[in-house]
C-alpha cells in the first residue's frame, strides 16, 4: 500500500466532508460508504490483491452509521436479502 494512503489512515479521526452529501443528514453517506467498502473488498479479493485500502471506507461508515444498521445490513448480506448492489 502506498505511503500516502497509510498516512491518511493513521491520521483518520472522523469522516471527512464529501461534496456528494452536503446536507446535515449523513444517512446516504453512511450507506454509500458501507456499499463502497464491500465493493472494494469484493473487487480486490477477486484479483487476489491486498484489501487494506478498503479500510478507509470501513472507518468512514463506522463513524457515520449506527451500529444497529450495520448489524442489520450484515445479517441481510448473509441471508441474501440485502437491498444494495455489491
Amino acid at each position: 500500500m502506498s505511503d500516502v494512503i497509510e498516512e491518511k489512515i493513521k491520521k483518520y479521526r472522523t469522516a471527512p466532508f464529501d461534496a456528494r452529501f452536503p446536507n446535515t443528514n449523513q444517512t446516504r453517506n453512511c450507506f454509500q460508504n458501507y456499499l463502497d467498502f464491500h465493493r472494494c473488498n469484493k473487487a480486490l479479493s477477486a484479483k487476489d490483491q491486498d484489501t487494506a485500502p478498503c479500510e478507509w471506507y470501513q472507518r468512514v461508515y463506522k463513524s457515520l452509521c449506527l451500529m444497529s444498521w450495520v448489524q442489520k445490513w450484515d445479517e441481510q448480506i448473509e441471508t441474501g436479502n440485502f437491498a444494495g448492489k455489491i
